[in-house]
């Protein structure tokens, strides 16, 4: 790997913990999240997943996020989010709302997940 940054997004670097359900699980992990942007994530923790795997992640201040596993890498993982989030909010105190601040946040589209494949599309292997 280069020392060039390829990405298109940027990313906060920061530790936080989340919980997390894998695809209609009823068990809840504790993970720690590593770094996050407004279309995904990196966790770290004792949780097996797998690419293409969904998830619920439930991030301070922001709640509940759907999104898909893209990647694995021993105890480390990246989350593609269906919708964007406003990332900054995670690093913020916990408040009752940011409405009462006043804060707005314009949403962009351009990196949001594709939906995950129909059953009928997907090969036994």
């Amino acid at each position: 790997m280069t020392g060039v940054e390829t990405r298109s997004v940027a990313r906060d670097s920061l530790f936080l913990l989340a919980d997390i359900r894998v695809e209609q699980g009823s068990e809840v992990n504790r993970v720690r999240v590593r770094n996050l942007s407004d279309g995904g994530m990196m966790g770290e923790g004792q949780l097996r997943v797998q690419r293409g795997h969904r998830v619920s992640v439930d991030l301070r201040n922001i709640g509940t996020v759907e999104g898909t596993v893209a990647w694995v890498q021993d105890n480390r993982f990246g989350v593609a989010f269906d919708e964007e989030i406003d990332s900054q909010k995670a690093r913020r105190p916990i408040q009752s709302g940011d409405e009462a601040l006043g804060v707005v946040q314009a949403r962009s589209w351009a990196h949001k997940a594709p939906p995950p494949p129909h059953w009928t599309q997907l090969r036994k292997i």
